[in-house]
């Protein structure tokens, strides 16, 4: 609303669509449908009548064709390497597909609708990688597969209005500055996945293709670099759970143990990589997000240490493993903290390190 205050799509939408990241692992919390059985027990209706696509390219085009016919719909994208020069699809790339509907739920909820593409063998809704959203990912027969990221229509006609306000200054400062800020961060996170390749499909409105015209425009923002309080933050974190980790370790319990090694203290590892890549190369140095192509641009030394850095789930393996994530956190903490000036903790690690050489020195309890 151009001045005084109303609910917009911004602000129903805001807290969902427009987180710019998401940094954990996208494995929990899914709603699972499965073809244990039939597919029509499962309530996924079949393609009757119609061959199974043989390639993603035939799924894009059904996709394509449903897309246009359903009044609903309003606009369609591909995103992801079957849209992008850089790290191009190859034969293990899925179909990542962006859908702009009246009605989200409706695709989220159910599955009814994928029969037009083919028969579904799996499919679970989960939150996109980059942006804060809901998609429904499937595998089709033959293993085809294909995400279906859901967003509003009313989100895109909104940011296609504040875009078009945008160029006119003196009616843009008089939108609602909450409303102008929840835009601005919704384009910042669409402009990250679009800046790398998008295909527009279908779009009914002109809306969806106003936003990404303009939201591939944007500069793409550097990565600042972690303020010191945010790095000793992570360093702690890090050395607190070393110590954690092998106290489960002694105590014989292998799956919390193996859980924290190889899941949080992982995370840790990869952030730090790449704070150590954008401290030597620049803060606009591409590291991508959540270790995608990690091994094309980290530092050699950095993905060299991660080859013995994972553990078996064994006992002895374990040990082993955390003395080799132990000394390559140590090796990537204290080369970022000189590149970036700080302070490295230097009595935590060795305080640490003592008291967990020593627990691990320790006869195994019989």
């Amino acid at each position: 609303m151009v001045g005084g205050h109303s609910t917009t799509p911004i602000d129903r939408y805001g807290p969902l669509y427009a987180r710019v990241s998401q940094v954990r692992a996208r494995c929990g919390n899914a709603t699972a449908v499965t073809n244990m059985g039939t597919v029509e027990e499962w309530g996924v209706t079949t393609n009757e009548g119609l061959a199974e696509p043989t390639s993603l390219k035939e799924i894009e085009e059904r996709f394509t064709a449903w897309a246009t016919d359903q009044p609903d719909v309003r606009a369609a994208l591909v995103v992801g390497s079957r849209a992008r020069a850089d790290h191009p699809a190859d034969p293990f790339s899925d179909l990542d597909l962006v859908v702009v509907a009246n009605d989200p739920v409706r695709y989220l909820d159910a599955t009814d609708w994928l029969g037009a593409m083919g028969t579904v063998w799996v499919t679970f809704v989960e939150e996109t990688a980059v942006g804060g959203g809901r998609e429904r990912r499937v595998l089709f027969a033959g293993g085809q597969d294909v995400d279906f990221a859901i967003f509003p229509t009313d989100l895109f006609r909104h940011l296609a209005r504040l875009l078009w306000l945008r160029r006119l200054r003196p009616a843009y400062a008089l939108v609602a500055r909450d409303d102008r800020r929840r835009a601005e961060v919704a384009l910042a996170a669409f402009g990250s996945v679009v800046r790398r390749g998008v295909r527009v499909l279908v779009d009914k409105d002109g809306a969806a293709t106003r936003v990404v015209r303009t939201a591939k425009e944007l500069p793409a923002p550097a990565a600042a670099p972690p303020s010191e309080a945010e790095f000793l933050e992570a360093v702690n974190d890090f050395w607190y759970h070393a110590l954690w980790t092998v106290k489960k370790l002694r105590r014989g319990e292998l799956w919390t143990a193996h859980g924290c090694l190889d899941g949080s203290m992982k995370d840790l590892v990869l952030r730090m990589i790449g704070w150590q890549a954008r401290a030597t190369w620049g803060e606009e140095y591409d590291t991508w997000h959540d270790g995608r192509f990690l091994e094309d641009w980290a530092a050699p030394r950095a993905v060299a240490g991660l080859r013995a850095a994972f553990a078996h789930y064994d006992g002895d393996d374990m040990r082993r493993a955390l003395v080799a994530t132990m000394d390559l956190f140590r090796a990537l903490g204290t080369d970022t903290a000189r590149r970036l000036d700080y302070a490295y903790p230097t009595d935590a690690d060795e305080h640490v390190t003592r008291l967990v050489t020593g627990l691990l020195a320790r006869p195994k309890a019989t």
